[in-house]
């Protein structure tokens, strides 16, 4: 079981210790309109360790903590991240088909904490997560996950395009869930190396990833509503795989 850290660090000296200590970190803030030494020094090892850096007014940092920040929090990871490549090599070792899930562009906490809950229940090797565009694993998604975040192994990667490219190389099938397609979950083999893609609440799979997918599913829809909320829809695409792979 992972340990459950800090959200968030705040103060000149603590944030610039927390950048250099190797921990994960989610992302620095700066407050706008003010550049001490140490704000530079910790936007300079932002940088170069590749942690996304904003600047913000007072308001934001007042709604997150009214205590003496100076003018710096950083935000640090209620999870550690494992290495996909070492992930898949093991479940390979094992004589195990690697069964991964990928969120593309999940921005809900709540949801990304759902769709971890279900995850772990369905036995997923791995969930992958970009580390732009993603929503962070805070307390909240850990509570939303009952717990689940604390033993499925999360990766976090630069960009979704080489990681599928690096898991087809490896023998997994991408199978995208999208209503853009007339295959559905049903028709559909989840049997093998595989990877399941899940979109982002609002957009669904981008049009890049789409392409790049072996196949694609639907879950098939009776009522007047059109779809269904990412962390349901994660739950009815995870456990028909689950079906077809016991």
């Amino acid at each position: 079981m992972q340990e459950i850290k800090p959200d968030f660090v705040f103060g000149a000296q603590s944030v610039l210790e927390t950048l250099r200590s190797g921990k994960e970190i989610e992302k620095l803030l700066v407050l706008r309109g003010s550049k001490t030494e140490a704000m530079r020094e910790a936007e300079r090892i932002a940088k170069s360790l590749k942690i996304p850096c904003t600047e913000v007014p007072k308001e934001k940092f007042d709604r997150i903590t009214r205590k003496n920040h100076q003018g710096m929090i950083c935000f640090v990871s209620s999870v550690n991240y494992y290495d996909l490549d070492n992930i898949i090599s093991e479940c390979f070792a094992k004589g195990k088909d690697p069964f991964v899930l990928i969120l593309d562009g999940v921005t809900d906490v709540r949801n990304l904490g759902a769709i971890a809950r279900s995850a772990e229940c369905a036995g997923i090797d791995a969930l992958v997560v970009p580390k732009r565009g993603s929503a962070q694993i805070t307390s909240d998604a850990m509570k939303t996950s009952s717990g689940a975040l604390s033993f499925l192994k999360v990766a976090r990667v630069d960009r979704l395009m080489p990681t599928l490219r690096y898991l087809q190389d490896s023998g997994l099938k991408i199978v995208a869930c999208t209503e853009k397609t007339s295959e559905t979950i049903y028709t559909t083999s989840f049997k093998g190396p595989m990877a399941i893609i899940m979109g982002s609440e609002e957009t669904g799979i981008s049009t890049e990833i789409l392409e790049k997918c072996n196949a694609k599913a639907a879950i098939p829809m009776k009522g007047k509503v059109g779809s269904l909320n990412v962390s349901a829809a994660a739950s009815v695409i995870l456990f028909e795989a689950v079906r077809q792979r016991d």
